[in-house]
């Protein structure tokens, strides 16, 4: 059995404004919000020092991982917080061992110019 078509027309217009009323009882204007405070951005150091991008594929199984390594002065729950940054970046796994971050795939670009918002100094490093 058809059940016959739904009209799509939009039915009729409501009757009465719901908020109609409000505009005879002369309420004062309302407030208007606060702009938007700037809030001043943690900025990191300028030069937080020379950080070194590698490519490796050695031990790997022929498989290429971007390497970040030489950093000086931050520690380790730091790097992992910035090889959080660069995988989320690079859309990428990667992970910290032995003081390095490694990212894979060859992401060098995407890893310094994550570096570099960080206030590091990449260097393109190796062959």
């Amino acid at each position: 059995m058809n059940k016959g078509k739904i009209p799509m027309d939009g039915g009729q217009n409501l009757g009465q404004n719901p908020f109609g009323a409000l505009d005879g009882l002369s309420l004062p204007a309302g407030t208007k919000p606060p702009e938007a405070l700037a809030k001043p951005e943690a900025q990191p150091a300028k030069n937080r020092g020379r950080v070194e991008v590698l490519r490796m594929t050695a031990g790997r199984g022929g498989k290429t991982v971007t390497v970040a390594r030489a950093f000086v002065g931050i520690g380790l729950p730091e790097k992992e917080q910035l090889a959080k940054k660069m995988q989320k970046a690079c859309g990428s796994g990667g992970t910290v061992k032995d003081g390095q971050i490694e990212i894979q795939g060859d992401q060098r670009e995407t890893v310094m110019r994550v570096l570099t918002e960080a206030g590091f100094r990449p260097v393109l490093a190796g062959g």
